[in-house]
């Protein structure tokens, strides 16, 4: 913020809250230039003091409070002060900028997810535990797969193994208009339907005002089940993706497996501190068109999404995104997912792991074994 000339900031979003702060009670977080931050709660202040260790935590009734407790802690006379504008809706917009009209409002988003990209050791560990959550999760299928079943009754028992496991439940994003409900289960060529939310595979979904994921298709023999889920344990997102199939796949659909672990391989060997995210997606991208999949790469024909992977944390879209146009180098310390995945007319087969950037390179966080596994 003293680069950028700003007096300080006021945080508003649920995520950006729980990650200064240690709770998503309704507050205001004030974090100055120089000094110590205020958090000024609205509703559950007994459950904030006990879960937040700010030293300044006041009450307040209404957000226009906040100019004068600010004032009460000296800090006045501000020229420029930041806010989420990313995320922010107008009309909050217009009521911040009518409390602070002498102030010049500018975007501290980008400041926040940079922060946010390079992750502690507290959150790794978190993380860690997620991914073994998912990794648990994933071996139990092969007991819960059987043909005849739909898609929706698949990912309601590979669900409950999550949540068993203490899944959350709330996967968030801060894009606009992305939801994901836990995750993706398609089997076959439901795959190949493209949804609003931003992945290679869409799914049918249970109906068009949900159109996305596990649908009402019954999973059928020698055809690829394909499961994308996330992880969220103690606020921080685990992502992976594995491929299941009851019989066998036809010879072309292994052959594509086994060219996109290719590909995996020669991507992180790539990957290197101080390497542009954009430069990772793009060996990518001419690696799937030498290899002939240049209409399949990261979603069906006309459908394809322009990323590789993204950050993860306690958002499933942090920094980096590994897509064209993106400057962002890859520093040790953060942690993201891979997903390079191929989807065919009949079906999508690919893989996703997670993996902490170190100084040496890349590490994968995720156990289960990258295989097609088969159920007989």
């Amino acid at each position: 913020m003293i680069r950028q000339d700003l007096d300080g900031a006021i945080l508003l979003l649920n995520v950006d809250l729980f990650y200064f702060t240690g709770t998503v009670q309704n507050s205001y977080l004030f974090i100055p230039a120089v000094g110590e931050p205020i958090l000024m709660v609205k509703r559950g202040l007994e459950r904030v003091q006990a879960e937040c260790q700010l030293h300044h935590i006041v009450a307040v009734k209404s957000p226009k409070e906040i100019p004068a407790v600010l004032e009460r802690f000296a800090y006045k006379n501000m020229k420029r002060l930041g806010l989420e504008l990313d995320v922010l809706p107008v009309n909050l917009y217009k009521v911040y900028s009518k409390l602070f009209s002498a102030v010049e409002v500018e975007d501290v988003s980008p400041l926040v997810k940079e922060v946010r990209s390079i992750k502690s050791s507290y959150e790794i560990a978190i993380l860690r535990n997620a991914i073994e959550v998912m990794d648990e999760a994933f071996a139990k299928v092969p007991s819960l797969l059987h043909e005849g079943m739909t898609e929706l009754e698949l990912s309601a028992l590979f669900e409950a193994e999550l949540r068993k496991r203490g899944y959350a439940g709330a996967c968030r994003m801060r894009a606009f208009n992305q939801e994901l409900f836990y995750g993706n289960v398609c089997s076959g060529s439901s795959a190949k339907y493209s949804s609003f939310f931003d992945g290679p595979v869409g799914g049918m979904g249970t109906s068009p005002a949900n159109p996305q994921g596990a649908g009402w298709k019954k999973i059928a023999r020698n055809e690829p089940v394909y499961i994308d889920y996330t992880s969220i344990i103690r606020g921080y997102t685990g992502d992976q993706t594995r491929v299941f199939c009851i019989g066998d796949l036809p010879e072309k659909m292994k052959k594509a497996f086994d060219d996109i672990l290719i590909l995996q391989k020669e991507v992180l060997l790539s990957i290197k501190p101080g390497v542009l995210a954009e430069d990772i997606y793009l060996l990518a991208l001419k690696l799937a068109e030498q290899m002939g999949y240049k209409d399949y790469f990261m979603g069906y024909k006309s459908d394809k999404v322009k990323f590789l992977g993204h950050g993860i944390g306690i958002e499933l879209d942090e920094w980096p995104i590994f897509a064209k146009g993106i400057k962002t180098k890859i520093v040790p310390g953060m942690v993201f997912a891979l997903e390079p995945k191929l989807v065919f007319e009949d079906g999508a087969i690919g893989t996703e792991n997670s993996f902490l950037m170190t100084q040496d390179g890349p590490v994968c966080l995720s156990k289960s074994p990258e295989r097609i596994i088969s159920i007989q």
